[in-house]
This record gives C-alpha cells, sequence and structure tokens, in this order.
C-alpha cells in the first residue's frame, strides 16, 4: 500500500493557511499536487477544514491570460509592485509549460519575478500545465482556494492562451486579457470569440509606439464593449510593464471589476459554478461524455452539487465511485 509523504492535522493546517504561514502553504500546495491515493484521502480532509472557515471571500481571483510573449509575467510582476504600496497580500499561481522530460514546471514565472523574492507578503506557485488544454492545469482551482484564504489578490497566470484555451474565465472573479502589439493574435481571437470572454483587454508594451496604438485602435474598434457576465462594459487599457505606465490604471480597473461582482451578490455562487465546472472537467477527462450521461448529464450533475455539503475532493470521489460502483468502468 502507498504511503502518504507526510501526515497532517487538517484543521492545524487549514487555520495555519488562514494565517497565511509560508510553510503551510507550501504545504497545503503541494498536498493538493499530490496525487497518491493516501495523500488525496489527506488533501479533501484539509478542503473541508479551509472551506468550513468560508475563507476568501474578500479577495479576488484574477486570471490573466493572452498569447505567449505578451508580457503577462512582466504585467503581472507590475501589478504586484502596485498591490504591495496598496497595503494588499499577493498570491500568484503562474502555470508553467510542462518539462518534456520530468513533466513538472520550468519555472520560467517564477524566475522572472525576481523582485518578490525578499517580500513576505508576496506568494508565488509555479506549477506545471501537464498538457492540459486550457492553459491551465487540474491542480489551479483547489490551489486557488488556498491561496485566497490567504491573500487579498490572488493572480492566476495562463502558460499562454491558443484559440480554444479559455478555462481561466471558467475559475476567475475577474479575466484581463493581454494583447501583443502588432502581432495579429489579438485579431485572431476576437474573430475565434475568444475576446468575448475577457473583463479587461489590456494592450502591452506601449512604449513600442505607433504598433500598440495601431493594437490598441483595432481592439477598441472592432470589440463590443457590453460584457455578456452581468452589467460590464470591457475596458481596453495600455499599459507598459517595461516603462512602467498605465499599470495603476489596470490595477484600479481589475478592482472596480472585483467591486462590481462583491456588490451585485453572486460571488458565492460565481465561485460554487467554477468548482462545478472543475468537476466535471475531471470528470469529462476520466469518463467522458458516457460516464456524463450516467450520472444524469451535465444539469443534473451541477444542481446535485449546488446541494450538497461535501468538499471539492468528496464530491468528486462520491461522483467517480458512484460510476465504479456501477462496473462500467475500471477501477
Amino acid at each position: 500500500m502507498t504511503q502518504p509523504a507526510f501526515t497532517l492535522d487538517p484543521a492545524r493546517l487549514a487555520a495555519a493557511v488562514r494565517r497565511g504561514e509560508r510553510p503551510a502553504l507550501a504545504q497545503a500546495l503541494n498536498l493538493l499536487d499530490d496525487r497518491r491515493g493516501d495523500s488525496r484521502r489527506q488533501a479533501a480532509q484539509f478542503l473541508k477544514q479551509l472551506q468550513a472557515g468560508e475563507t476568501g471571500a474578500e479577495g479576488h481571483l484574477i486570471g490573466m491570460t493572452g498569447p505567449p510573449g505578451a508580457g503577462k509575467s512582466s504585467l503581472t510582476a507590475a501589478l504586484i509592485g502596485v498591490w504591495r504600496r496598496r497595503g494588499l497580500r499577493v498570491g500568484v499561481l503562474a502555470v508553467d509549460p510542462s518539462s518534456p522530460v520530468s513533466g513538472g514546471a520550468l519555472l520560467g514565472d517564477r524566475l522572472r519575478m525576481k523582485t518578490c523574492a525578499d517580500d513576505d507578503g508576496v506568494f508565488i506557485r509555479s506549477l506545471a500545465c501537464r498538457g492540459e488544454f486550457g492553459g491551465l492545469s487540474a491542480e489551479v482551482w483547489p490551489m486557488s482556494l488556498v491561496m485566497l484564504a490567504a491573500f487579498d489578490v490572488v493572480m492566476i497566470e495562463t502558460v499562454g492562451v491558443g484559440q480554444r484555451e479559455i478555462d481561466v474565465s471558467r475559475l476567475c472573479d475577474t479575466t484581463c486579457f493581454v494583447a501583443q502589439p502588432g502581432s495579429g493574435d489579438s485579431i485572431q481571437f476576437l474573430k475565434a470569440g475568444i475576446l468575448e470572454v475577457p473583463h479587461v483587454l489590456v494592450v502591452n508594451k506601449e512604449d513600442m509606439g505607433a504598433v500598440a496604438r495601431r493594437t490598441l485602435s483595432e481592439l477598441g474598434t472592432a470589440l463590443g464593449r457590453a460584457h455578456t457576465d452581468g452589467d460590464w462594459e470591457v475596458p481596453v487599457l495600455s499599459a507598459s510593464a517595461t516603462a512602467g505606465t498605465g499599470i495603476e490604471a489596470l490595477a484600479d480597473t481589475l478592482a472596480a471589476h472585483g467591486k462590481v461582482i462583491r456588490d451585485s451578490k453572486r460571488l458565492h455562487e460565481r465561485r460554487r459554478g467554477y468548482a462545478a465546472q472543475w468537476l466535471l472537467k475531471r470528470l469529462q477527462e476520466e469518463f467522458g461524455g458516457h460516464g456524463i450521461t450516467r450520472l444524469g448529464g451535465e444539469r443534473a450533475i451541477l444542481e446535485q452539487l449546488a446541494g450538497d455539503k461535501l468538499s471539492l475532493f468528496e464530491q468528486l470521489e462520491a461522483l467517480r465511485q458512484r460510476l465504479l460502483a456501477e462496473h462500467q468502468f475500471p477501477r
């Protein structure tokens, strides 16, 4: 029988995470990243204790996405500087490409955010996408719950979005799309419908001059400003992480959208929806569409999830066991 990497007291670990203790945060994130059976059971108990405290209600979960090379990491680092000057504690989940050898994260984002290394008010965790579509990894949502329990702002930075990779919008309160001046990607994303997803668009590298202004004008002209998600008009901003311009305005705009969500009293409902989408994707990956059908379809699953009080991993395991018990799938 596989032994866990360590034993823990779930209640004590959850309490330490809420206090923002860095060793506890590292231990909790490592536990969620451990896919062994015993560790999964410990993680389920830990999340149950953490979620029982109703933590993270005031935290703002932001997704940063966009094509590779747009400057997402540099922009994130610049935003961290603004948030820290405003007295906010910041957690970052930076999803990196997987190493083709080990499958682990290449840690590029953490290396690029050197200025944050010695600040106790900033916690950066790199993790591998492990080949998942959507620019994220399976561990991002559970890890987001941990980060929200300890920080005022939690940023999820994707590995680099493609034309089908919009999962970050299904897990975050506010989604920010970073456009690369002159690359042509932004218009392609617009045609693919991806730019209907973000709540904020920002053209980074405005110091490039005319080419950045042209991209800003193209997006401002082509984009329908009314967002489908509530009462919000999507702004198109300009910034330069290198020159440090436009960062305060971007931080203000992200905060403004977060306030709209909180004022609407829909934050709890939205986050239950994020959890449900995460669970559905995990089930789809393991059992396919047939498994979803055997459970009554997406609507039936969502209704069940909305009514029970189990923690995230307990919900997933309960649904898995229902399918496995029918002997339709191998254990």
